[in-house]
């Protein structure tokens, strides 16, 4: 592996050192980054959100970004999601690229009327002279102990509105390139950063924004493309699917297992609308078995729809019914009870024995 520079450049250096392209980041690092760029390269994208301008962010996402590119492309607004997203419908409307921000999932709530009846119908209902080149950015998941509402799997709620795409990376150079990549999207993309991973840092190569092909020997692997999912890990036992931060825990799990003997591979769908149905067929065609594993409630949770898929695909060589692994079917709680709620290692690990264990009748 290649030595690489682990110097991240401030908003506003604009020096070139003649470092390597890769470079080590924070998930927040990497996705400020992601945003002053698409800033400099788009002069029509706007963002904003509550505290998004002088605060930089309650997770400082957008940190720095008014101070350089003026109150008028970065700022603040009231505390109203609903104003904020139909603000949104107007400035797209308009021939802006906006990029608001909602600051938690939970209280996506409140603007799901404009989000289900507006953005996600406009291109639709207009027969294509109005699209909605809006990238939503949702803080999502749990992990960080915060209040109720503060924490929310909403994945499934938006991959079953026709209309929007939705994204959830699971690490900073995914974060960086995924989100570079939706802001030029006409379509309306609904990012879903993994709030727990924010601080997590990783290589992240920068010199690949265009076309997200990797540099392999700097220590970064993408998958070559930005449109589906990826290997994180290869196995020949068993795959583990997971998106955001259950991808990380799956890796932890991954490792355990191996220690038995036992070689998972892990699945990053990176993708939940439209699902990489094709890589979901390779990776579990491959293991023969598939355990999917996400924060949101059992029922009819976005799991269902990836079991159907590898159903469908691998029906005659699957060894062992898909498992699902996930949160219980109640709301998702305030911190002091995430441990309970949030899959955990063991629960994973519980999932793979059944999975492999199984016998039919």
């Amino acid at each position: 592996m290649s030595e690489t520079t682990t110097t991240v450049r401030s908003i506003g250096d604009s020096t070139d050192t003649g470092a390597s392209d890769v470079q080590q980041m924070s998930m927040q690092q990497a996705l400020n980054r992601a945003l002053d760029e698409v800033l400099a390269e788009n002069p029509k994208t706007v963002i904003f959100g509550e505290d998004c301008g002088r605060l930089g962010g309650v997770f400082r996402i957008t940190d720095g970004l008014q101070a350089k590119h003026g109150e008028e492309r970065v700022f603040d607004t009231p505390l109203a999601e609903s104003g904020i997203l139909g603000m949104s419908v107007g400035l797209a409307m308009a021939g802006f690229h906006p990029i608001p921000e909602v600051q938690f999932d939970g209280f996506a709530y409140p603007a799901i009327n404009q989000i289900v009846c507006q953005i996600a119908r406009m291109n639709y209902r207009s027969r294509g002279t109005l699209p909605m080149p809006i990238t939503l950015r949702v803080p999502s998941f749990g992990g960080i102990r915060a209040p109720e509402h503060h924490g929310e799997s909403l994945e499934a709620l938006f991959a079953h509105v026709p209309g929007l795409k939705v994204v959830s990376p699971s690490n900073p150079h995914d974060a960086y390139h995924l989100l570079k990549y939706a802001a030029t999207r006409p379509d309306p993309v609904i990012f879903m950063e993994p709030k727990s991973r924010y601080w997590q840092k990783g290589p992240v190569d920068v010199a690949h924004a265009a076309h997200g092909q990797a540099t392999h020997d700097a220590g970064v692997d993408d998958g070559g493309s930005l449109t589906g999912a990826r290997v994180v890990r290869d196995g020949r036992h068993l795959t583990l699917v997971a998106w955001g931060a259950m991808v990380s825990r799956c890796l932890q799990v991954a490792e355990l297992a191996a220690e038995d003997g036992i070689d998972v591979e892990v699945l990053d769908l990176r993708w939940l609308k439209p699902i990489d149905a094709e890589a979901l067929a390779r990776s579990v065609g491959k293991t023969r078995r598939a355990v999917v594993v996400h924060e949101a409630p059992l029922t009819s949770g976005l799991g269902a729809e990836v079991a159907q898929l590898i159903t469908q695909s691998c029906f005659e060589t699957l060894k062992a019914p898909v498992e699902r692994i996930t949160g219980f079917d109640v709301p998702y709680p305030s911190g002091d009870l995430e441990d309970e709620y949030i899959p955990n290692i063991d629960r994973i690990l519980f999932g793979i024995q059944r999975v492999l264990e199984y016998r039919r009748g």
